[in-house]
């Protein structure tokens, strides 16, 4: 009988001798190609990994390295060659700013830097680190030279300790670019905690996953890479934002599962609607919607047999997460017969809560699942609690306690309240809260919600003056400055909103932001401070009410 997996290592280790012919990682080509590795050929590239880590980088259990790089199959190497050299991966999005880096690299006092390959891939000197110890992820898993062979670096590394549950493998910092950015400390038992969260969700169905998420971002990590490698899934790494690459891969990988945040459903969806807008069929395509939505899920396929040829043929389920996902884009994935399960949590907390394939009603983000426990607290604040909790804040034990309380409670700084079936729905932030003159407390989320669900795709709620309450909106297709095409939509959809909105939500006035996108985090999140340093600086209100 196989004893129970103690760490990740454990857990992958079962998974890359239990799955070893069957392929593993692979990248998608711009020409159409793929390079794939089997699980057994990814637990080699992940031993020689280890080794060179450890023997020709001189580093040692506890030390930092630095990983920067878009995905590929090499990556993954890397970071389980790195859980069995007992290393901590500091992850950087290729997104970050060169100051948010430099903090990182002050706090985290890293000891050498892991870099991707490719026309894509970052360059060191532009993030102030041309000077500092670096190596190719390539170069960490190549093959073994006469000397290695001579060594017996595959004996030396199947010799080495193994990690303990405790251990920290991951140190992910959740800010940088204003004041102390906070390492938060993942250890094997979080993850595997989280994994077990994840089993009593996901089906164990044969995954083939396309991933086109950052590998920096616990989301990605934790579901797309741990968790679909331990059931044995596909992995197709895509490194393009272009709707006719990802149409490609997703149709010659036959794709059956997806991990993405909103916006990657929103840039899939709006490429069907402009095909559907071409051939002339929109009509059809919408009338075919409001019927297939009354069937079961197999009947809604058979009805929109054509796009899912297109996507492969066998893509049944995405999960999404990292931000408010509409109820209008779940519903359009549900009418062509693809189930959306949303769930939320953050790096502190892993795994919070999740819907599932059986219970995925619009407009919440599910239950918590053992063994997370949750908690609505007095003000509204989401509380959890379990071991899929981090260990703290790297080398900052007050931050750890104002966010871990006595009880062991995690205070999320997110407000939430749960529905009549005990199912979470989310408001916003407390530090987003916008209280009123009268002391009304207003979520700008709720409000941006409203837009959305108006047509309004991407919006920042702010209050500009005491009471005053806009809109900063981006109309993709109206030109960034131009205000005249923007009035009649915006108004049209502030019009709408409000109507949906309490009077106290309600917007006075709306401004276009200036430039082409919203200034976003690694996860595509619009970053809220440069948005109102601008409004409260020379911005002028487009039209207003």
């Amino acid at each position: 009988m196989t004893a129970e997996p103690t760490t990740i290592l454990d857990l992958l280790d079962a998974a890359l001798t239990r799955f070893a012919d069957r392929p593993a990682v692979g990248l998608w080509h711009d020409e159409g190609t793929t390079t794939t590795w089997t699980y057994r050929e990814l637990d080699r590239r992940s031993r020689l990994a280890a080794w060179r880590l450890r023997h020709d980088l001189g580093l040692h259990p506890g030390d930092r390295i630095l990983t920067w790089s878009p995905s590929e199959p090499a990556l993954p190497a890397v970071y389980i060659g790195a859980m069995r050299a007992g290393l901590i991966v500091v992850p950087l999005d290729l997104r970050m700013s060169p100051d948010a880096i430099a903090g990182i690299v002050a706090r985290a006092e890293p000891r050498h830097l892991v870099l991707g390959t490719g026309h894509d891939a970052p360059d060191p000197a532009a993030a102030g680190l041309a000077a500092f110890p670096t190596t190719a992820v390539a170069d960490l898993v190549a093959e073994p030279d006469a000397a290695m062979d001579e060594a017996r670096w595959a004996d030396d590394v199947a010799a080495w300790p193994r990690p303990r549950p405790e251990d920290v493998w991951d140190l992910i910092f959740t800010s940088g670019t204003t004041g102390t950015p906070k390492g938060v400390m993942v250890a094997h038992d979080n993850l595997l905690a989280t994994m077990r969260a994840i089993g009593n969700v996901l089906p164990p169905l044969e995954h083939r996953v396309v991933s086109v998420l950052p590998l920096s971002h616990l989301f990605e990590q934790a579901i797309g890479l741990i968790y679909a490698l331990s059931v044995g899934a596909d992995i197709l790494y895509v490194r393009s934002r272009n709707p006719r690459v990802l149409f490609a891969a997703l149709q010659a990988h036959r794709v059956t599962s997806m991990i993405v945040v909103p916006q990657v459903l929103d840039l899939f969806w709006s490429a069907l609607e402009r095909e559907a807008d071409r051939s002339g069929r929109r009509a059809l395509f919408d009338r075919l919607r409001a019927i297939a939505r009354r069937l079961p899920y197999p009947l809604r396929r058979l009805i929109f047999r054509g796009v899912h040829r297109r996507l492969g043929g066998s893509l049944r389920l995405f999960v999404s997460s990292g931000a408010f996902l509409p109820p209008a884009l779940q519903q359009a994935w549900e009418d062509l017969g693809v189930v959306v399960v949303q769930g939320y949590g953050s790096s502190e907390n892993g795994f919070g809560t999740c819907t599932t394939p059986q219970n995925h009603g619009l407009g919440t983000v599910g239950r918590p699942m053992p063994p997370v426990e949750l908690r609505i607290a007095d003000d509204g604040e989401v509380l959890f609690r379990g071991p899929t909790l981090f260990k703290g804040y790297w080398r900052d034990p007050e931050a750890t306690a104002r966010a871990i309380d006595d009880d062991g409670w995690y205070h999320t700084g997110d407000i939430g309240q749960l529905d009549a079936d005990g199912r979470l729905i989310l408001s916003g932030r407390t530090k987003d809260r916008i209280v009123l003159p009268n002391g009304f407390k207003v979520y700008p989320e709720d409000i941006e919600n409203a837009l959305r669900v108006a047509g309004v795709r991407d919006a920042i709620v702010l209050e500009t003056q005491p009471g005053r309450i806009e809109a900063v909106a981006l109309l993709r297709g109206a030109g960034v400055d131009d205000a005249a095409a923007a009035k009649p939509v915006l108004d049209s959809a502030v019009r709408a909103a409000n109507a949906s909105l309490w009077p106290q939500h309600r917007i006075a006035a709306w401004r276009l932001w200036p430039e082409e996108d919203f200034p976003r985090t690694h996860t595509l999140k619009i970053r809220r401070d440069p948005v109102r340093a601008w409004a409260r600086g020379e911005g002028s209100v487009s039209a207003g009410r």
